[in-house]
């Protein structure tokens, strides 16, 4: 079965985001399916980041419908916490307890959050690790990691509780160059092995190489989508050819 003949795990329709008189998404509406990587791009304040926290109800959406594998996850009595088990996140900064090891940042979500004990916790954690290449690092503390390195702990934190789909925003913006490198081959990996994604990012190659989908946003609304190939190489709208054109002159 293709990919797009798959029912949506995640159903986005007619979504509004405002903060006082800002409207800054102003209905969107966005079907992803199983195993599906979606890549959306758009320039800085076009509601790329709000769209993603809007997702898991970080922010509370303004109007419309979220539906996440079945579940309507705007509804008062949508169980939320398990939601966001469901629907791993990782950020620009790691957000990683500098006081713990990397074994403890990934084992703590486990056991804080699935309940389970201390030795399955960490069996699981040094998986988790070893699925992001840091096998060897579990000891280590995050300031003796480089960006790349924490970063990648944050995503071994978020794929050792076994989410449905995983958001990344920005996950590489806060990294040296040299860096970047090493996070994207643990998300192509990822994708490889069936993993659903929503990434905004500015990592163009990266959308060429491994995304089902590109969507472009612009003042918190979608103007165009479709195959990397499409929007990269024969953009229909006007805007999404200036800023491919843009970003294209910076890679």
């Amino acid at each position: 079965m293709q990919v797009t003949d798959r029912a949506p795990i995640l159903d986005v329709v007619g979504l509004h985001k405002s903060f006082g008189a800002l409207h800054v998404l102003r209905g969107i509406d966005l079907a992803v399916r199983p195993q599906e990587l979606v890549f959306i791009i758009g320039p800085s304040g076009s509601g790329k980041s709000t769209l993603l926290r809007c997702l898991n109800r970080l922010e509370q959406p303004t109007a419309g419908s979220i539906r996440f594998d079945g579940v309507d996850v705007l509804s008062p009595g949508a169980e939320i916490n398990r939601i966001r088990r469901q629907m791993g996140m990782v950020f620009q900064s790691f957000n990683l307890y500098p006081h713990m090891t990397a074994l403890g940042n990934v084992s703590l979500a486990l056991r804080k959050v699935l309940g389970r004990g201390r030795a399955e916790a960490e069996e699981h954690a040094r998986a988790a690790l070893e699925r992001v290449g840091l096998a060897d690092k579990a000891n280590v503390y995050p300031a003796e990691l480089s960006g790349g390195q924490q970063q990648r702990v944050a995503i071994a934190r978020a794929l050792a509780l076994e989410p449905k789909i995983m958001l990344f925003d920005e996950p590489t913006s806060a990294l040296d160059p040299e860096l970047v490198g090493s996070v994207l081959a643990v998300m192509r990996s990822m994708r490889e092995s069936g993993m659903t994604m929503v990434v905004v990012s500015h990592e163009l190659s990266f959308a060429r190489a491994a995304a089902d989908r590109v969507v472009f946003i612009d003042q918190g609304q979608i103007v165009e989508q479709g195959p990397p190939a499409q929007i990269f190489a024969a953009p229909a709208h006007p805007r999404t050819r200036e800023f491919v054109a843009r970003i294209a002159g910076h890679e």
